[in-house]
């Protein structure tokens, strides 16, 4: 299920899996050095949590309203993190052209957090915008945004109820961020396209310019 509609599925999805996502992403942003936060990350923090709480609350809620109401807290908890992810990493490439006030140590280990956070944030955009569906299904649903291998033709009779989790949206994550494209499941909307691109450009950031400008350094 997602973080803003419940589906009302045989085996539905564990809500936990999205929860410890979320918390984990959110450490991440509080151990990195103050330096590369904007404003104060415990209370940029703080609303996270209580976004989290309050979607947690909500959930036991159904009616159509509730869901309209967990779709923008979720929309906007995602954008939350997105933005100080991404601003961490524009504050580390500018100490890296300024006056290093951050070791060579801190900026890898900074590196490898803004790089982890890249990929729970567009595990979860992945997750939270994709209907989760089949090609083909009512005007009234979604668009699909990624195929899946499951949601092949050729994959046979035993997928035709298959739903993706967050686990495969978090995989599919994963694979952008370390390939920098798609890998086993496509993206099909422009939405799709336009994420998977954004989340490709900050990894390589990350991971060229970043980690290998504060290796120079170490050295």
């Amino acid at each position: 299920m997602k973080l803003a509609h419940l589906k009302q599925l045989e085996k539905p999805e564990p809500y936990w899996h999205v929860q410890v996502a979320v918390l984990v992403a959110i450490t991440l942003q509080l151990v990195l050095k103050d330096q590369l936060t904007i404003g104060p990350k415990y209370v940029i923090a703080g609303l996270e949590v209580l976004l989290v709480i309050a979607l947690f609350v909500v959930s036991k809620r159904k009616h159509r309203l509730i869901y309209n109401i967990r779709h923008g807290m979720a929309v906007i908890l995602i954008a939350i993190i997105s933005l100080a992810n991404i601003a961490s990493l524009i504050l580390v490439i500018s100490d890296l052209f300024g006056r290093h006030a951050v070791s060579g140590k801190d900026l890898i280990l900074s590196g490898l957090e803004i790089f982890l956070t890249n990929i729970i944030i567009f595990g979860l955009w992945y997750w939270e915008l994709d209907s989760g569906g089949h090609i083909g299904q009512g005007s009234d649903v979604p668009p699909v945004d990624f195929l899946f291998p499951q949601m092949s033709e050729r994959t046979g009779n035993e997928h035709k109820k298959w739903s993706p989790t967050f686990l495969d949206y978090l995989y599919v994550s994963v694979t952008n961020a370390t390939a920098f494209s798609p890998t086993d499941t496509m993206p099909l909307t422009h939405r799709a396209k336009s994420l998977m691109s954004l989340q490709s450009l900050v990894s390589l950031i990350t991971v060229a310019l970043v980690a290998a400008r504060a290796v120079n350094i170490l050295t």
